[in-house]
């Protein structure tokens, strides 16, 4: 029988934890059903803790949401208790996985990284369900690289992206950042952007400009903090205003329009995790601030690619303070053919039909099931 037939599930996407890997799910998604996939025929299994618990039913697709988070790299009492109870969750969440794709028996399983989408991956191919990847860091993470180990197909952002047999599409990008037109502002945009829970460091970086620059009016800034760090933030920011300060700078927590973001900034101010993508798609010069001790440092290794390309200027996280982060933005903002030159490079890199792309993948995955010896389907 084929899997799928019974249940009405074309495909099972798993995964998810942040924007980087969310995002491009959706956009997979929404591309399946352009193509006349229904949408009750497409369904997520994620974490509880990951951003996806809100954005999938947000976008009108139903989710199963498993227990767990990331191991800690840490030696304390209290990291090792955290880990224990991740360990116990992670076998809940394998097994829950097992029973999901036992009932859904979906025509394909598509895994789009971060710990939540490991163990369904795993049941499909126990399964013998065909399992597409995608992989959106230049190293790909532990999920990713156990899947096409057990024979997913892989489908990756960067080329020489370390996976074998790794087909490069590009990163799935949401039609309204593909469809953004930028044009030069006046005065010029400095966003900052830590992600969906916020970059400390960025944070603190951003708002040192703040004291620096209170008295200009040749640039504007709009500083996405995260919900996590976004109090503390505009507690500090309230605390450094001044009755007579004319830069103009605007705090908010969370970006549910990056569209519009990436249409009037100058210039990005970020991590380099899967958000480098969407760089690269509307062509926008950056500077990057890599996470360090991210898995397998892919975000340094990002970052590299878009400076090899002319696309980006990165600072290690170490070197990041108001002093240095002030340097570089003025250093760009003074350079008009520079920060042109920047975007052109961006847009080389990036792939405008990357979700189209993907999406053939996924579709001509659908059709094909294996078959244990005998002939039957595996159950």
């Amino acid at each position: 029988m084929t899997p799928g037939a019974m249940t009405g599930t074309d495909v099972l996407i798993s995964g998810g934890g942040t924007g980087g890997h969310v995002f491009p799910a959706l956009a997979l998604a929404e591309e399946l059903v352009e193509r006349g996939h229904a949408r009750d025929r497409i369904r997520f299994v994620g974490a509880v803790r990951g951003l996806e618990a809100t954005a999938v039913p947000a976008a009108g697709f139903a989710i199963d949401l498993l227990p767990g988070r990331g191991l800690e790299r840490s030696a304390s009492p209290a990291a090792i208790r955290r880990n224990l109870r991740t360990t116990y969750d992670t076998a809940v969440a394998f097994g829950r996985a097992w029973k999901l794709v036992g009932r859904l028996r979906p025509r394909v399983v598509v895994g789009v990284g971060g710990y939540a989408s490991l163990p369904a991956v795993v049941a499909a191919r126990a399964r013998r369900i065909p399992v597409v990847i995608h992989e959106s860091d230049a190293h790909p993470g532990l999920a990713n690289r156990i899947a096409v180990r057990l024979g997913a197909t892989a489908a990756v952002t960067l080329p020489g992206t370390p996976l074998r047999g790794a087909v490069v599409t590009g990163n799935p990008i949401r039609p309204a950042i593909g469809a953004v037109d930028r044009s030069p502002v006046d005065p010029p945009r400095i966003a900052v952007v830590g992600g969906s829970l916020g970059a400390r460091s960025l944070n603190e970086a951003v708002l040192g400009l703040y004291d620096r620059w209170r008295d200009r009016t040749d640039l504007t800034i709009h500083h996405v903090t995260g919900r996590r760090d976004y109090q503390g933030c505009s507690t500090k920011l309230a605390a450094l205003r001044g009755a007579g300060d004319r830069l103009s700078y605007r705090l908010v927590p969370f970006e549910e329009h990056m569209e519009v973001v990436y249409a009037e900034a100058t210039v990005v101010v970020s991590r380099s995790g899967g958000m480098t993508a969407e760089l690269t798609t509307v062509g926008m010069p950056s500077v990057l601030v890599p996470l360090p001790g991210a898995p397998g440092d892919h975000q340094t290794a990002n970052a590299d690619a878009l400076v090899a390309a002319g696309a980006a200027v990165k600072i290690p996280d170490a070197e990041l303070d108001p002093t240095r982060l002030a340097a570089e933005l003025d250093a760009l903002l003074t350079d008009p053919a520079r920060l042109a030159a920047m975007s052109t490079a961006a847009c080389a890199l990036g792939r405008p039909d990357a979700t189209a792309r993907f999406a053939d993948l996924v579709e001509a995955s659908m059709d094909h099931v294996e078959r244990r010896p005998g002939g039957a389907s595996g159950s």
